[in-house]
């Protein structure tokens, strides 16, 4: 895939001392036969082609059940039962358009098998769900960023495609996962210490708080909020889609100091529709934390210059996060 992009972003997230494609989501099963990657808009499309396949046909239910926030549109991909691995599956799968990927298997080899595979590629993400801390076990130890585990006693209804079909297709930046209510799913009842049992081994479930069906979280296994790593996937793709068309489209960019404010323009211009979207932080002026740095041409590496490589440009942005927990205190005065 190199050789078909000539833009690409690095985002390392660093924490504080104390919509093309980007809600889509993939279910993933399997049959003997295969089939190939194909889009639906509508539950009643899925049932027309997959009257024989329950699993498939209850991810997507749970999908598109959610209301005003369940996505436009889902794609389906079955990998055959005979095949060993997992690999050639994914590599034609991560070229489809899909950001989330929910599997009809709960067995933990077929999800760790899954998850290694995301974690590699980096782009997506992947939800999970399991009715077996042992298995939460396992997929811990793993400290994926990309993979979502979700526990739950009953999964049957899959409690992760809900999730994402209700907070998946909205705006990037613009929700958290945590406090979401999902229909078709039932909550668990739970002490605080098994909560806090489930959030320690990296999975995120459904309770009820202040008389509300809730998630009690959301993170990835490795600790990380969802829409963090969402809006990093979000601004690399971004920035390299919207580089990339400037490249295209313009009769040359020249190797100026203007050529590189063009780069430099389209990339705040993607910071900003980040910064609209919520994604970004902003001051006590309502101003966005965002900016860029990118070298002048007289400082540029020659060599640099003559391969007409330019790899002196880079960006910043303090993201806006969400208020999960809050403490307040009180004084009663007489």
């Amino acid at each position: 895939m190199a050789g078909l992009k000539d833009v690409t972003v690095i985002i390392n997230i660093s924490k504080p001392t104390p919509k093309i494609g980007f809600g889509k989501p993939l279910i993933v099963g399997t049959s003997t036969t295969g089939a190939d990657y194909k889009s639906y808009k509508s539950l009643e499309a899925v049932k027309k082609d997959y009257s024989a396949n329950l699993e498939v046909i209850k991810a997507a239910t749970a999908l598109f059940g959610q209301g005003d926030n369940s996505p436009a549109s889902i794609g389906i991909m079955l990998k055959k039962t005979a095949d060993a691995t997992w690999n050639e599956f994914m590599e034609k799968a991560f070229s489809q358009d899909w950001h989330f990927l929910i599997l009809t298997s709960s067995t933990v080899e077929n999800i760790t098998a899954i998850a290694d595979l995301i974690e590699l590629d980096d782009t997506r993400q992947f939800f999970a769900s399991t009715s077996k801390k042992e298995d939460l076990k396992t997929i811990k130890s793993k400290d994926y960023k990309n993979t979502v585990a979700f526990y739950l006693k009953n999964t049957d209804d899959y409690p992760e495609a809900a999730w994402i079909g209700e907070t998946g297709s909205q705006d990037v930046g613009s929700v958290t996962w945590k406090f979401r209510t999902l229909s078709g799913i039932k909550p668990m009842e739970l002490s605080a210490s098994e909560l806090e049992e489930i959030h320690e081994l990296g999975a995120n479930t459904y309770v009820t708080k202040a008389g509300d069906n809730v998630t009690s979280e959301g993170k990835t296994v490795s600790g990380e909020y969802i829409d963090v790593i969402h809006a990093k996937q979000y601004v690399t793709y971004s920035i390299e889609y919207e580089v990339q068309k400037l490249l295209n489209k313009s009769p040359k960019i020249p190797y100026t100091s203007g050529g590189i404010a063009m780069i430099e323009s389209t990339v705040k211009m993607v910071l900003q529709r980040c910064y609209n979207q919520g994604m970004i932080a902003s001051d006590q002026d309502n101003i966005g934390i965002y900016g860029t740095t990118f070298k002048p041409r007289e400082d540029v590496n020659p060599t640099d210059r003559a391969n007409r490589e330019y790899n002196e440009g880079s960006f910043f942005f303090e993201i806006a996060g969400a208020i999960h927990t809050a403490k307040i205190n009180g004084v009663i005065q007489f």
